[in-house]
């Protein structure tokens, strides 16, 4: 009897299962998980490529933007619109909206104002010249001045002369030049040549400290475009650089440098402007190394002037001739109505450290001592 109603209940409890499975009451959840599975599934479906609409928008740089598994764009272009970078507002702005660009020019850190002219020095000297005006001179590249080869800067104005001196420093005819300049409180440019500097420093010293702008000549005045090795040009010019600086013991050298004979090598001007060294050519050469009487220089001086009516001019403070007849020379300049200019650097010349040793080799009866003369002598007692 036991057996007969266990059977009973375990068909009665199949028969309940059976009936609760058709009437479908109960349903399972989806999982979060699987869901945003089959989101991601969707959202990443491959698209065929298409053709641009606007060819403005290849060329564009668009910032690519990351789909989000909660709002995933229906479309590429849909994507697109919605990646569209500012700048392509900025090209397709109307006319009205011109009138904002000069507030981004006002907003720009104002262009700081170039300096104001030195006002000329009035001079002692009732008869001088006096200096119409200085300039300043950038030698970054390596720019060239004198007509005869230079055509590119034009910086005088009618009537105005640069003084240029080659050659020295040399006794009695450097100081006879220096005071007519004085006399007449002008200032010139002086190219002197390496091995005269240290010859005599003392000179060249005097030349700066009365304010001369000071470049450099090469070292033995070799001339540069009859050497076959490039080294050895390099040298005769950076040993003359070098030579000047030790003569001047501290005092500015300008970046300034006029070639032996006005023979211009091209890989020396080309090393040049890598070195930022302006050349100086001459609008007219006085060829006073030619002559052997002032009244010779003062003519050919004044004649070329004459037909030229300004310019850098060419002398040399090494000739007897010139320094006998820069006086008279000066006093013609300025019965003529001519007015000097003084050419000054930027920035001052640099020297090579090899270069410089290579300097001090070659001076006689080396010390220790690399103090200069001027902190080594002193006078006590005159």
């Amino acid at each position: 009897m036991r057996v007969i109603i266990a059977c009973a209940l375990v068909l009665l409890s199949v028969l309940a299962a059976i009936a609760l499975t058709k009437t479908n009451v109960l349903t399972q959840p989806k999982s979060v998980a699987s869901d945003a599975a089959a989101t991601r599934t969707e959202s990443i479906k491959p698209v065929a490529a298409k053709p641009p609409a606007d060819p403005v928008m290849t060329v564009a740089a668009v910032t690519p933007v990351a789909m989000s598994d909660s709002a995933p764009a229906s479309t590429p272009m849909a994507a697109a619109a919605s990646a569209k970078p500012t700048t392509l507002a900025a090209s397709t702005s109307t006319p009205a909206a011109a009138p904002a660009a000069p507030a981004a020019v006002a907003q720009a850190p104002a262009a700081s104002a170039p300096p104001a002219p030195t006002q000329p020095v009035a001079c002692a000297n009732p008869n001088g010249l006096g200096l119409a005006r200085t300039v300043q001179i950038d030698t970054t590249g390596g720019p060239g001045f004198g007509f005869e080869h230079f055509k590119t800067h034009d910086f005088l104005k009618p009537g105005e002369v640069v003084l240029t001196f080659d050659d020295g420093p040399w006794p009695n005819n450097t100081p006879a030049v220096l005071a007519a300049l004085a006399n007449h409180c002008i200032k010139a440019t002086f190219f002197p040549i390496g091995k005269h500097a240290t010859y005599y420093p003392e000179i060249l010293r005097q030349v700066a400290a009365a304010g001369h702008t000071i470049g450099s000549h090469t070292w033995s005045h070799a001339v540069l475009s009859k050497m076959k090795n490039p080294e050895d040009a390099k040298t005769e010019i950076e040993k003359g650089f070098s030579a000047v600086h030790w003569a001047l013991e501290g005092a500015p050298m300008a970046p300034f440098f006029r070639f032996p004979a006005l023979q211009h090598p091209p890989e020396m001007v080309t090393y040049l402007g890598e070195r930022n060294v302006a050349i100086f050519s001459t609008d007219m050469d006085s060829f006073d190394f030619k002559m052997r009487k002032p009244e010779q220089v003062i003519k050919s001086v004044m004649d070329k002037l004459k037909k030229h009516g300004k310019g850098i001019v060419l002398m040399h403070d090494f000739q007897h001739a010139t320094a006998e007849a820069i006086a008279t020379l000066l006093d013609q300049l300025k019965l003529n109505g001519y007015k000097i200019v003084h050419m000054t650097a930027k920035n001052p010349a640099t020297t090579l450290p090899q270069y410089d040793e290579m300097l001090l080799k070659d001076q006689k009866l080396p010390t220790v001592s690399q103090r200069p003369t001027s902190d080594v002598v002193r006078t006590i007692d005159q």
